[in-house]
């Protein structure tokens, strides 16, 4: 038999299947299965576990805390990404490309480093803490509570949000710029009538992401949340010290369910010239 007669006797469907069955034997069992399982856990308590991110109050304030803060980190990582983004992608000057290269060090660094960069500043060992001491006053530290993780979560999201900002602003069409300014357009009314609108995908992915990110971190948090405890510490608290699974699995739910909402509202609203989302 023939190269070309076995080839033509093994149907396209065939081969389609046992090209996918790698991919869905892996995504089944290290996707599906445990988010079934997950999804299952809290009933072993009660169908009231289910809701025990919302009904206990030291939960329920884990929640607040850990979304305020996200939301927090993304208000001020679009305003400084963006201010900077659009100033890299508007000037020219020697050393733009080592300086954007700097700017986007960070990403690399993983979240406990990135906690270990904010207690070398503003730990009770740090150069605040020495600074303040120094000038007879009390030894400052914020590293541990809620400036601690604003900051860790700012300095880990600004370099994806400078760079995205960049990108889109270096892509603006410049026309239409120069049509609104021959029109009497000045300063604000340029940034509301021309900038806006051309970077709102930009902003609405981004946004998006820092907010996911920022929601979910648990290195940094786990360096810097002594003080200012946030909903991913609660989770490994429960699971690790208590081996509580149920309301581990509860208590993960919750988290995923706000993250995959706010994506789905960043996918419908910045439309599909959005992307990253």
């Amino acid at each position: 038999m023939t190269r070309h007669s076995i080839s033509g006797s093994v149907s396209p469907r065939f081969l389609l299947i046992a090209c996918s069955a790698p991919a869905v034997a892996f995504f089944a069992a290290f996707w599906l299965l445990p988010a079934v399982m997950l999804i299952a856990l809290p009933a072993r308590e009660g169908w009231k576990t289910y809701f025990a991110t919302f009904t206990d109050v030291l939960y329920l304030q884990s929640l607040l805390q850990t979304v305020g803060l996200s939301l927090l980190v993304t208000l001020a990582t679009l305003l400084i990404g963006a201010i900077m983004g659009i100033a890299m992608a508007r000037s020219r000057f020697t050393g733009r490309g080592l300086l954007l290269s700097l700017l986007t060090l960070p990403l690399s660094f993983p979240g406990v480093i990135i906690g270990f960069f904010i207690i070398l500043v503003g730990g009770r060992q740090g150069v605040v803490a020495d600074l303040s001491a120094a000038l007879g006053m009390e030894r400052i530290t914020f590293a541990y509570g809620f400036w601690g993780l604003f900051l860790g979560y700012l300095y880990f999201s600004l370099p994806r949000a400078i760079a995205s900002y960049t990108a889109a602003a270096e892509a603006m069409d410049a026309h239409l710029e120069e049509a609104a300014r021959s029109l009497g357009a000045r300063g604000w009314a340029v940034a509301r009538d021309v900038w806006w609108p051309q970077l709102m995908p930009t902003t609405m992915a981004c946004s998006a992401i820092v907010f996911a990110t920022a929601i979910g971190a648990f290195g940094t948090a786990f360096t810097l949340s002594s003080k200012f405890e946030v909903l991913p510490i609660s989770i490994y608290n429960e699971f690790t010290n208590y081996a509580n699974f149920a309301l581990a699995a509860s208590l993960s739910i919750s988290l995923g369910l706000i993250t995959w909402l706010v994506l789905w509202l960043a996918r419908r609203f910045a439309g599909p010239n959005a992307s990253g989302v």
